[in-house]
């Protein structure tokens, strides 16, 4: 009998699950849980199950990625199947950025919720091999182009923070002052580092040119390139740079 550990926030599915799982033959609920901390302290009390099910939206500050990462950080590779009816791309950008590579399954709610579905996937997860809903797998490369291809992912969290204020056409005093900032040449030196980033400083003529680029490309979420005859250029969907405006 396999030990499983469900964790799911609606508590009626939660019951459904048990009864459902544990009416295959094949799997003991060691434990519930509708949050991803609870589940963690009761692996690190507990230890003794061999699977997760685990829901990506959870009660609790973690979603259910974030929880499985923290467990697994414990007990490495610990199967998990994931299932999810949300279409977040938060949660896609999550399981990205999560690194996990073996012993898991996501999937969605929708198509793979009854247990003569879910059991096999937890069976391959112990052995080792891993599954992911094509409709899932779409989904997360489609955040992963989006990431790729969005400026905001080229600069460091205080300087995204400078450059939307940029974008809204404050002044390096106003931003300053709104960022608790005594000196403006702190602002300046962001400003700086955005134009560098975005490759503003080869192709801008001045401080004021840059400037009104950078906030071009934080309003629209689009990296832009000019060359030397002002001629706006962006990458198509195939990853070619076209005038901007172009199909």
């Amino acid at each position: 009998m396999l030990q499983l550990l469900l964790v799911e926030d609606n508590l009626r599915l939660q019951d459904a699950l048990k009864l459902g799982l544990e009416g295959t033959g094949e799997i003991t609920i060691a434990a519930a849980f509708p949050s991803g901390e609870q589940a963690l302290d009761y692996c690190l009390a507990e230890q003794e199950i061999e699977a997760m099910l685990m829901d990506v939206a959870l009660a609790g500050a973690m979603n259910g990625i974030e929880a499985a990462v923290a467990i697994r950080r414990e007990f490495p590779r610990l199967p998990v199947v994931f299932y999810s009816i949300a279409d977040d791309d938060a949660f896609y950008r999550a399981f990205r950025h999560s690194g996990i590579l073996t012993h898991y399954a996501y999937v969605r709610k929708s198509n793979y919720l009854l247990p003569d579905m879910i059991v096999p996937l937890l069976k391959d997860a112990v052995s080792g091999r891993s599954f992911v809903d094509p409709d899932i797998a779409a989904r997360v490369q489609e955040v992963r182009h989006q990431d790729e291809h969005h400026p905001m992912t080229l600069l460091e969290p205080n300087e995204q923070v400078v450059a939307r204020m940029l974008a809204q056409g404050l002044t390096n005093e106003q931003i300053a002052e709104r960022l608790g900032f005594r000196d403006k040449r702190t602002i300046s030196r962001t400003n700086g580092q955005i134009y560098a980033a975005w490759g503003l400083v080869e192709t801008a003529a001045d401080e004021k040119v840059a400037r009104t680029r950078a906030a071009l490309i934080a309003q629209t979420g689009c990296l832009i390139q000019w060359d030397a005859n002002g001629q706006a250029r962006v990458r198509n969907e195939r990853g070619e740079w076209v005038a901007w405006g172009q199909p």
